[in-house]
């Protein structure tokens, strides 16, 4: 599946200054089970001339999440792709970002943009950010253990699970941008942290590197069984990213007075029918749980700090991170479609050129 117009930038030379020529995945059609080609077209658009405060962008590293998958049913076709993007700012008419600074924010699957940093409520659901120095890391974690999934992890876990030392934690897509994230904060905070992947290569990651005490392949395992082997004592804290009959099984196997943070349910995103699934008020009910489903974007007042003290646990090596890297403007469908069939261990994203 791949585009292949051309995506170089394209001046367009008249007397009066040069203009970007930008380019833009625009949704046409709404999702019928996995996202297609056939879905976008590729909309080119000529850029106005900044104005005071503005700055213009190139995108360098665009991102690829789940929830992208379930976000776009609620928007009106024809409708621009949304998602993040790191972006270097190529011209300025803002003293507080100059030129050569990197920029993350929810701008959208495009490779330019004209941005007035003081209009958030244009640039979507995450506040623009400017890049802090992360050398020697790439700038590209700005989009996962330094952005959006890295503040997810951070937030979700300490405001939503409010772990305490020693307890267990239940993770699902724990080898996701998220879910990976999730754990190894969870051992920093002193738990026990058991989790479910897809394959055997990510559940040895998990353990092996990532630190995480017990990980299985909820594809081959037996839940309930993997759940009295990896949490004897049973479960206080379920960060819950897939949702369907494996929740249910593991609130089952919560203690009394446990919490879930609900993260997302990636198990159905593609289906064109809900799936039917045992139901949980039971144990909801008799083991007085605590659930909460919950955005991200409720603590944008604190980004920086999320940000902040994940960039401190990975200086400090407690924090590690893979990336899985996809190429090209023009596969950005490809790379959507692969992470939602969970070809990715970490943060997926797309470089740009």
């Amino acid at each position: 599946m791949a585009f292949s117009p051309n995506f170089i930038v394209k001046r367009l030379l008249s007397g009066a200054p040069s203009k970007i020529r930008a380019q833009k995945y625009v949704l046409t059609k709404y999702f019928q089970g996995e996202p297609k080609i056939s879905d976008f077209k590729i909309v080119e658009e000529t850029l106005p001339d900044l104005k005071n405060g503005e700055i213009l962008t190139e995108a360098e590293y665009l991102s690829v999440d789940p929830y992208m998958r379930a976000y776009m049913i609620g928007y009106k076709l024809p409708t621009d792709m949304i998602g993040g993007q790191v972006a270097k700012v190529i011209e300025s008419r803002n003293e507080n970002i100059p030129v050569g600074s990197y920029v993350t924010g929810t701008l959208g699957w495009r490779t330019h943009t004209v941005v007035d940093p003081n209009k958030l409520s244009s640039l979507g659901m995450l506040p623009l950010t400017i890049v802090p120095d992360i050398k020697p890391h790439p700038v590209s974690l700005a989009l996962g253990v330094l952005g959006m999934p890295g503040n997810t992890a951070y937030f979700g876990l300490k405001e939503i699970c409010k772990p305490k030392e020693g307890e267990t934690i239940a993770i699902t897509g724990a080898a996701g941008a998220v879910g990976s994230h999730v754990g190894q904060i969870a051992k920093i905070l002193g738990c026990r942290v058991i989790g479910f992947a897809g394959t055997d290569e990510k559940c040895e990651y998990l353990e092996k590197e990532l630190g995480f005490d017990r990980v299985f392949n909820y594809k081959t395992s037996n839940i309930s069984a993997a759940l009295k082997e990896g949490a004897p004592n049973r479960i206080d804290c379920y960060f819950d990213n897939v949702g369907g009959e494996i929740s249910t099984k593991i609130m089952n196997h919560m203690n009394k007075f446990g919490r879930v943070a609900v993260c997302g349910s990636i198990s159905s995103y593609n289906d064109i029918k809900l799936p039917k699934v045992t139901i949980v008020q039971p144990a909801i009910v008799f083991k007085e749980l605590k659930l909460e489903g919950f955005l991200v974007n409720r603590w944008n007042d604190r980004w920086n700090e999320g940000v902040n003290m994940n960039l401190k646990w990975l200086n400090e090596g407690k924090i590690k991170y893979q990336e899985k890297v996809y190429h090209g403007f023009e596969n950005m469908v490809d790379a959507l479609v692969g992470m939602l069939r969970g070809e990715n261990t970490g943060k997926a994203v797309v470089k740009v050129k």
